[in-house]
């Protein structure tokens, strides 16, 4: 009821931004793909299909996940791959349905240096902006693992899973759930909850456009807990430390210098001490210079993605896993650039029972009908003919500036979160706020100053029914002053 409540409510305000809500959607499921030959690999939806290099092989694989749902893949090897080698399954970052050749240039990297790589089409059923499940994310991913022990020549004790981003909470539980994976890759992973992490991420997006003050420190945090607590952030306060303490399986951990998504000063300490705590001191920890969250060159900070892996991160990954499946895996250790990080994290709690989601909604609809009926009532009477009376200006501007204030506040918030994060784009910048939200806080200023004369005129007021509409109006008045303090529209 939670997310219904709040969906209901966010649809209330993302009229004004009809282009964003259908870029946010997700993505289209995936459709099966029908096995391809040794040297082709799955088609990208809408695309051509993408090849297999000649100095590789690749072949096809389907494997059973949880909720009777199969999974395909392709399994990439050397066209001289020697028998008894090493496997890794590739993890996708958050997405639905997202397609196996997002990960091609990852794979064909890996697999030059003697490692068979499984790559598959992420599930589309079961995941969304409002259904995840880590658990089940894993499955799947242990379901891969199965399919790549089983390939020809793959040796069934050296495969280990790769994970990337989002799949850096997923690869670690899915080593700790079976001894048959040898090793854990992670690329630009978390070890804070995801709520934090993603609250983080959208700030720094924000500081990073030169933004600052109650949007970024109020506004924005406390949206995102009301999206949580309404069932629209799945898994928000899910928490990695006791699974990575549970991963007694070697950890190579890799961030880039430009991580824009991840805290990449804050996440290492944490992966450190609950991989210890677990008593696994066989870790690596690697930062690369000049490369993003996925550990691609960057040209501008990690704003953009170049398709090319940073220098040297295909390279460690080869030479780590034949370490590992050697019987030589490393020691704790930690090399490359310290990593840029701005601004630190702040914790993201689960919300008060009088600011839950249901609590929000129904101020914000409390908010709308006291505004709205003002207006609406006038035009009633017009339409049944009663001759029109001059009315106190007061009432009618509190009435258009607290419709503006309420729905034009969640539409840019909305906005905000939905194109945060590295590429945020919260238009032109004034005095370190958006032109836009000034605009917001000069209307919540209004809002607040008309409901002091609007007192007068209800006081004058001639008829009860008068006296009734401008009650309702000073309603929405006194509960907007709390309402929009919290939100931090009348903040600095």
């Amino acid at each position: 009821m939670h997310r219904i409540a709040l969906a209901a409510g966010l649809a209330l305000t993302l009229t004004a931004a009809p282009a964003v809500v259908l870029a946010a959607s997700p993505a289209a499921a995936v459709a099966a793909h029908r096995p391809s030959s040794a040297v082709e690999h799955a088609p990208v939806p809408g695309e051509a299909p993408v090849a297999v290099p000649a100095d590789l092989t690749g072949k096809e694989v389907s494997f059973p996940s949880g909720g009777g749902l199969t999974l395909h893949g392709t399994v990439l090897s050397p066209v001289k791959a020697s028998p008894g080698r090493p496997g890794m399954v590739l993890v996708h970052g958050a997405g639905t349905g997202t397609p196996r050749a997002k990960l091609m240039g990852e794979a064909v990297e890996f697999a030059r240096r003697g490692v068979s790589v499984l790559i598959y089409d992420k599930r589309s059923e079961g995941y969304s902006l409002f259904q995840r499940s880590y658990s089940t994310l894993a499955d799947d991913a242990l379901g891969a693992v199965a399919a790549l022990r089983a390939q020809p020549g793959v040796d069934p004790a050296k495969v280990g899973v790769w994970g990337l981003s989002e799949g850096g909470w997923i690869a670690p539980l899915t080593a700790s759930r079976s001894r048959d994976i040898a090793f854990v890759v992670v690329v630009g992973a978390n070890a804070l909850a995801p709520l934090r992490q993603q609250t983080w991420a959208v700030a720094a997006g924000l500081r990073k456009a030169g933004v600052t003050g109650s949007l970024v420190d109020r506004a924005e945090p406390t949206l995102y807990r009301a999206i949580a607590d309404g069932g629209m952030f799945p898994e928000p306060w899910y928490d990695p430390e006791p699974v990575l303490a549970a991963v007694r399986q070697p950890v190579l951990a890799i961030w880039g210098v430009h991580d824009l998504l991840t805290p990449p000063e804050e996440t290492p300490p944490i992966f450190a001490r609950a991989l210890e705590k677990g008593g696994n001191r066989h870790y690596t920890f690697r930062f690369f210079p000049g490369a993003d969250h996925a550990a691609h060159l960057t040209p501008d900070g990690g704003v953009t993605r170049l398709p090319a892996l940073a220098p040297g991160y295909a390279d460690l990954v080869g030479s780590w896993i034949q370490e590992v499946v050697s019987g030589r895996p490393p020691l704790a250790s930690t090399s490359g650039p310290a990593p840029e990080q701005v601004t630190p994290t702040v914790p993201v709690d689960p919300p008060a029972p009088w600011e839950s989601a249901p609590v929000q909604l129904a101020v914000m609809l409390l908010l709308i009908v006291a505004f709205a009926a003002y207006p609406l009532t006038a035009l009633a009477r017009r339409l049944r003919g009663r001759p029109r009376t001059a009315r106190p200006a007061a009432p009618r501007v509190l009435s258009a500036a607290g419709l503006i204030s309420v729905l034009g506040s969640f539409a840019f918030l909305a906005y905000l979160i939905m194109t945060g994060g590295k590429l945020a784009a919260p238009g032109p910048v004034l005095l370190g706020r958006p032109v836009v939200w000034l605009a917001l806080q000069a209307s919540a200023l209004t809002t607040v100053a008309t409901s002091v004369w609007t007192v007068r005129a209800w006081r004058k007021a001639e008829t009860r029914s008068e006296r009734v509409r401008l009650g309702l109006l000073l309603t929405g008045g006194a509960a907007f002053l709390p309402w929009a303090l919290y939100w931090g529209l009348l903040l600095p």
